[in-house]
């Protein structure tokens, strides 16, 4: 391996994890997925340095297993390995994924990667959020392909007895065996709407047999995913005919193959069906600190509170220690609008946390005078409008509120600019009125902008990272939450990696870190 050595650069990935593998994956980490008195027949530590260029270069298993057998790239970065050393088939890489998921610590390699950011003093009390779509590995069906997967899932997973008394009552004469659509003249209406009643009425009859009857807990899962087909895309007519509603149900199921998928939005004019993968970074070292994974359709602030939880943990301890500690650094949270919700405020706020987090205006249509026309003084529990009338503030059981100005604005000058409404203006307030107004006020303040716009835009980079490959990056390669966050996971401790190369990372002799670049 001697020849390699002059023709990698110093922070690539290959000589960082050359240097520092047995340092990074020594085999006690792995212990625990393995039997005491088993024997490996590929290090865990080879397997981890192989899984995360995969993740890095965006591969399948069998391009991996390939490329460590002739790159010798690879067998440097596993630390130093003749170029004979032998491979290994792709089925080891399925396996120790598989122990991984079953185990107590699942994303280990990733936090192995934070662990060494820390302790090298690459992370500090700083975080910027961010989410980017991860398009399913399926196609999306519609409803009447949804309704046979999903009939075609619960005959599959019953045994041959159970699946003789279903199919006794299915009466539409469909076999359920074909994947593509039945055969019918899609033009025309009525045909459709029948070939929607008579599927339905075959799956609430599959439902109506295995109703209170015990079965497999894989009957059982295909059972629920059919209910759950049908409830969400039909409506039963007041003819007797099922029909498919004119709605979109909230949580709909967009595929049978992977029923974990969800449609969501990034943009207004952005929409995808899969995935969002969100990632807490900080944007001094651009070390990513946290990850995961959710449905399409999850808003972004959802998972927050998990992504800071280090952060958040740091600074209950630092408040029950402030008496005795000096003035610490000031905690901050970057984010953009779609975390400037009152519970993610709040939850700042109560942290002593900085929120640098955008927050939508108040809006009106029309032009007309918004929220932050009015006067919302909280401690009096009144609201003043822009002709200085007077309202008290109803309270509601939730901590919402609302200011009803109702006949005062019947003969007021500036009704036109104000409402439309027939019964006057109403002031809405939110239990966590307070925070929002300070971050609209916050959000429009030159100074906090000029700081927010220094910070916030490196996750966006960060992001380009991650998903810069198609496969394995923006389209996710496994189905289900579980195994997606999983992926996510290691493919964000493949991008920690390669940004602690460039940063030249090293251990020390006495088992600390250090970055030589930082």
């Amino acid at each position: 391996m001697s020849f390699v050595e002059g023709r990698l650069a110093p922070n690539s990935i290959y000589t960082v994890l050359h240097r520092e593998c047995r340092n990074l994956f020594p085999d006690e980490m792995f212990a625990d997925l393995f039997a005491e008195d088993g024997r490996r027949s590929v290090p865990p530590m080879i397997v981890a340095v192989v899984m995360v260029l995969q993740r890095l270069e965006g591969l399948s298993d069998r391009e991996a297993v390939d490329r460590f057998a002739f790159d010798v790239r690879w067998k440097y970065a596993a630390g130093g390995l003749d170029f004979d050393h032998p491979g290994f088939v792709h089925t080891v890489l399925v396996d120790m994924r598989a122990r991984l998921a079953a185990s107590d610590r699942p994303d280990r390699i990733f936090e192995r990667t934070v662990e060494v950011a820390a302790r090298a003093g690459l992370i500090g009390r700083k975080r910027v959020l961010d989410s980017a779509p991860i398009y399913d590995a399926v196609a999306t069906q519609d409803t009447i392909t949804l309704i046979r997967s999903a009939i075609r899932g619960v005959l599959r997973a019953s045994d041959r007895e159970l699946r003789v008394a279903l199919r006794a009552v299915i009466s539409s004469g469909d076999a359920y065996t074909d994947l593509g659509k039945p055969v019918i003249d899609w033009t025309e209406q009525a045909e459709r709407e029948a070939l929607i009643d008579s599927r339905a009425r075959d799956g609430f009859a599959l439902l109506a047999v295995l109703d209170g009857r015990k079965v497999a807990e894989e009957v059982d899962q295909a059972a629920r995913l059919l209910a759950t087909v049908l409830g969400q895309d039909l409506q039963h007519g007041e003819d007797g005919v099922f029909r498919i509603a004119r709605k979109v149900a909230k949580d709909r199921v967009i595929s049978t193959v992977d029923a974990e998928a969800r449609h969501g939005r990034k943009t207004v004019e952005r929409s995808f069906d899969g995935y969002k993968g969100h990632i807490a970074e900080d944007p001094d070292s651009e070390i990513i600190t946290a990850t995961r994974v959710t449905a399409g359709n999850v808003g972004d602030a959802e998972p927050a509170a998990e992504l800071l939880a280090d952060l958040l943990s740091e600074q209950a301890e630092q408040a029950e220690q402030a008496e005795q500690a000096e003035q610490a650094e000031q905690a901050e949270v970057y984010g953009d609008a779609a975390y400037g919700t009152g519970p993610m405020l709040a939850k700042l706020d109560r942290a002593q946390i900085e929120a640098m987090v955008k927050t939508q205006p108040s809006s009106a249509p029309g032009g007309r005078f918004t929220k932050d026309a009015f006067t919302v003084d909280l401690e009096a529990g009144r609201v003043i409008c822009p002709n200085q009338i007077v309202k008290e503030i109803r309270w509601h059981r939730n901590g919402s509120g609302v200011a009803a100005f109702g006949s005062a604005c019947a003969g007021c000058p500036l009704r036109e600019r104000c409402t439309t409404a027939k019964d006057g203006r109403d002031i809405n307030l939110s239990p966590h009125e307070a925070h929002l107004a300070r971050g609209r006020a916050n959000s429009a303040d030159p100074g906090w902008l000029a700081r927010y716009r220094a910070t916030r835009p490196k996750v966006e980079r960060k992001i380009a990272h991650l998903m810069r490959r198609r496969h394995g990056g923006r389209r996710a390669r496994m189905r289900g939450t579980a195994k997606v966050d999983a992926d996510f996971s290691l493919l964000a401790a493949a991008v920690n990696l390669a940004r602690l190369a460039v940063l030249g990372v090293t251990s020390t002799s006495t088992g600390r870190w250090a970055a030589t670049m930082a």
